[in-house]
């Protein structure tokens, strides 16, 4: 832990004073707790899932809805409660067969997301509002509204047309991932072990960082296999973000990362921001009525993935596993858990190269860090641990904002040194 020394400082210069303050002309300004720190801080999170609720009937954006782990957690009050000012809100689509109709298919589900996304600010002009450039931010949370960015979190849905990146874009797109769970078109993931690897990124992925670059988007490496990273930073012409990840050396899972990328991705002047996301934290053994229960929905489908499947199935799929989740609850980590590697991660690389993205309505969120309205303890305990406001607005904020501006600048032809 860190030692804050100022309060010692001013007590030593009080007591070499030779003159005294007399009791009754002291001050009496109370100090200000984290919580009013917080809340005056630019609150940002760099990944939130919250548009896959946007098509269900009974989620209302501007309602207090009732929170479940790693699904509804985001909403105007929780958003009003806990600080945040917004973020990259996801288009996000499952990565399917690497065929003409599935990219279709895949670019129409992409395009109505985004639709949502757009159609939710247009129905509360008055709490919500899209954000496009860095300078955007400042202004939209100044005005008391919440700032919506749009993040596509793998690039499968832009099939092997690359002009469709420019067409998001337009849309208001400022952040891409090539890749999810498995190997996409443009790059290698960290969890498809299987032997059709390009080493990294492919040549179209090679083409899709190059494009990304041209029109000033942040490259997304979270998801990414380690030589992914490796190559998106080798030929990207600005820094990387991992928008939602965790750190190997607290946990060892495909998804997290080690501490050398941590320091490469740094080095380059990138972002790591750590997700509250239970089963990348820590080992979580499932129940054996749960285990049995997961068997058995497997056996139901015949093995198929709901990440492959088409629609139909894929919905069936998700209400069985509702089902499943409601009888025999997933174990959950813990936010002790999520802040040990928050901890590493900043011990690792420092307060200029951490941030949040929790990964929030996506699967993330922990015991004692339920929705976004918990999001002061973080302030909290960053500030217990002895780093300052300048630092604690880096991490809220202050680091993703600079990478966009840094793509901007590229973009325009400046330097981003």
């Amino acid at each position: 832990m860190r030692i804050a020394l100022t309060s010692v400082l001013v007590l030593a210069a009080a007591a070499c004073s030779p003159k005294a303050v007399e009791p009754e002309m002291a001050p009496t300004t109370v100090p200000e707790t984290a919580s009013e720190l917080h809340e005056r801080l630019l609150v940002m999170d760099t990944h939130l899932d919250t548009p896959a609720n946007f098509s269900k009937p009974d989620f209302d954006i501007r309602a207090d809805n009732p929170s479940v782990l790693g699904s509804v957690q985001v909403d105007l009050p929780k958003m009003q409660r806990g600080g945040l000012d917004g973020g990259f809100w996801v288009i996000f689509t499952p990565q399917g067969p690497l065929d003409a109709d599935s990219y279709e298919a895949a670019k129409q589900a992409a395009l109505t997301r985004s639709d949502e996304i757009q159609a939710m600010v247009s129905a509360n002009p008055d709490s919500f509002e899209l954000a496009y450039t860095s300078a955007d931010a400042a202004r939209i949370a100044a005005s008391g509204k919440r700032v919506v960015y749009q993040s596509m979190e793998n690039a499968y849905p832009i099939g092997t047309d690359l002009a469709l990146v420019e067409t998001f874009y337009d849309r208001g797109l400022r952040m891409i991932g090539p890749v999810h769970f498995r190997d996409s078109q443009f790059a290698d993931s960290a969890t498809d072990l299987s032997a059709n690897d390009y080493g990294g990124l492919s040549p179209l992925g090679e083409d899709l960082v190059k494009e990304a670059n041209r029109l000033g988007m942040i490259l997304d490496g979270s998801h990414a296999a380690d030589s992914t990273v490796d190559d998106m930073i080798a030929l990207s012409t600005t820094p990387l973000i991992l928008s939602h990840t965790g750190v190997k050396d607290v946990y060892d899972h495909p998804r997290n990362i080690d501490d050398a990328l941590m320091r490469k991705i740094a080095d380059d002047g990138g972002v790591i921001q750590i997700n509250a996301y239970g089963g990348y934290l820590e080992p979580l053994e499932p129940t054996a009525q749960r285990q049995a229960a997961l068997d058995a929905l497997q056996t139901e489908f015949d093995g198929i993935s709901p990440l492959t499947a088409d629609d139909e199935t894929r919905e069936r799929y998700f209400a069985r596993m509702e089902e499943v989740d409601a009888a025999y609850p997933a174990p959950q980590s813990t936010f002790e858990k999520f802040i040990e590697h928050l901890l590493h991660a900043l011990e690792v690389v420092g307060p200029d190269h951490v941030g949040m993205g929790a990964d929030w309505d996506g699967g993330g969120g922990v015991k004692g860090m339920e929705d976004v309205s918990f999001l002061p303890k973080v302030t909290e305990r960053l500030l217990a641990e002895g780093y300052t406001e300048a630092e604690i607005q880096q991490f809220w904020s202050g680091n993703m904002l600079r990478l966009m501006e840094q793509a901007e600048k590229a973009k325009q032809g400046a330097s981003v040194e």
